[in-house]
């Protein structure tokens, strides 16, 4: 068997508490907050993706383990991804660069 893509939406609110273990209505507020989105079934059932799994694990982490609150996980959140999304972004100048480096020394 196969493990599903990271986006597809495959688990009901049940599985998912009980994957990350948190109450089945604390996931409904972290909903209501903004900080995970399932999406909903043509019976408008919430189903989560391995991705918003691992969100909430990391949410969970961060309220459980660490003491944050809601908003400070709303600020993490955000400033993790933009963090990942500058490093893409490195990484892909990087790669330019060796290109355009690998370039002149061909032409020399």
């Amino acid at each position: 068997m196969t493990e599903p893509h990271p986006d597809e939406p495959c688990y009901s609110i049940g599985i998912v508490a009980r994957m990350v273990d948190l109450h089945p209505q604390t996931l409904r507020k972290y909903e209501e907050e903004g900080l995970v989105v399932p999406k909903r079934s043509t019976g408008n059932i919430r189903l989560y993706s391995p991705n918003d799994v691992a969100r909430l694990q990391k949410i969970a982490r961060l309220t459980g383990e660490l003491g944050v609150n809601l908003a400070g996980v709303h600020i993490i959140l955000n400033l993790t991804a933009q963090i990942e999304e500058l490093q893409g972004e490195q990484e892909r100048l990087r790669i330019r660069l060796d290109e355009q480096r690998r370039r002149r020394e061909t032409e020399s």
